[in-house]
């Protein structure tokens, strides 16, 4: 139980309204809202006071893991508790807010289906130019190659501009908080609380989209593989790894919306990929994220112009992607090895 749910509950018990409650601490009623919702904690000389007017002891308000009252008092445990940490180092770690956390959270729920529909775009991009390549090889519609070619590739480059437009846009959004997954900090007393009562809150809900997701992607090949079976006309089996596209971005929307929500709360509780070390491995290998990607867009416009087979060359994006993941992997182990 979490700071939060312990003032409501002592209030409750006491049968104060959240106006006594705030008459009695000198406060205003706004302040006792907020801290009954989480979105701020109250500073230590309030939490005594608190503690007093309950009749309980200040740990048992502090300690989360506390559910009973009838712990004896441990105040100056308490007041450690809350103190600012330091690093290995002994030098004072930036400190998170409630107030830091709450935003935080909230903007990453927000950016998420954005960044989400960006990669589908990216990954939807050639999805028209791959059908009608396959219309025009097949004379269907009376179409040309060039004109396939060029309302294709139209529709790429616009998809593709789309979606960097809002890589730009929803990431400027999130800059002020690239400290949390790349420095260690320390965050003030109840966030920690809050952000795994979220968590937990939200796990089934996260669970059941990564798992749809999941599904959606490996049920993409189920088209292609029928038409194959079938021996269906080249125009078919194009417009089937179009559908094998849209598919693959419905799963990757889902994945990404899902995974950026469920990530912010390993990044404040820094944990799974942004414990400490973990952050100094990224560190590490951070350049070489930036040459590969530039390399890899590199050969794909150099190929691509080389062999006018834009509806071919997309390829390279998902082999590049899981290549980038195993090299990246492959280098951490590296570096905890050194």
């Amino acid at each position: 139980m979490i700071l939060a749910d312990k003032i409501i509950n002592e209030r409750k018990r006491n049968g104060w309204s959240q106006e006594q409650l705030a008459e009695k601490l000198s406060v205003s009623r706004q302040a006792v809202s907020k801290w009954e919702g989480a979105q701020s904690v109250p500073d230590l000389q309030r939490i005594t006071k608190m503690a007093d007017l309950f009749g309980v002891t200040t740990d048992y308000l502090l300690k989360d893991e506390i559910e009973s009252s009838g712990f004896p008092a441990m105040r100056e445990l308490a007041r450690d508790d809350i103190e600012a940490g330091e690093n290995s180092c002994g030098t004072p770690l930036r400190r998170v807010s409630m107030e830091e956390a709450n935003e935080y959270l909230r903007v990453r729920k927000e950016v998420a289906p954005f960044i989400g529909l960006g990669v589908s775009l990216c990954i939807l991009s050639p999805a028209l130019l791959i059908m009608l390549a396959g219309f025009s090889d097949s004379h269907i519609g009376g179409l040309s190659e060039n004109m396939a070619a060029g309302a294709g590739l139209t529709v790429l480059l616009v998809m593709v501009a789309a979606a960097v437009f809002i890589f730009i846009t929803r990431g400027s959004k999130e800059r002020r908080f690239e400290f949390l997954s790349k420095e260690d900090f320390e965050t003030e007393y109840g966030v920690t609380g809050m952000v795994k009562e979220r968590q937990k809150q939200s796990e089934n809900r996260l669970t059941a989209r990564t798992a749809a997701g999941v599904i959606l992607c490996i049920l993409s090949v189920i088209p292609l593989i029928v038409s194959g079976i079938l021996e269906a006309p080249d125009y078919v089996c194009c417009g089937m790894v179009s559908v094998l596209l849209v598919l693959v971005a419905a799963g990757v929307y889902i994945l990404i919306s899902a995974g950026m929500e469920s990530g912010s709360y390993n990044v404040l509780l820094q944990e799974g990929e942004f414990t400490s070390e973990e952050k100094k491995r990224s560190r590490k290998i951070e350049p070489f994220g930036g040459i590969y990607w530039c390399t890899v867009t590199a050969v794909y416009l150099g190929w691509s112009f080389w062999s006018g087979r834009w509806d071919f060359t997309w390829i390279i994006w998902p082999v590049a992607g899981v290549l980038f993941a195993a090299l990246s992997a492959l280098l951490k182990v590296i570096i905890k090895g050194n």
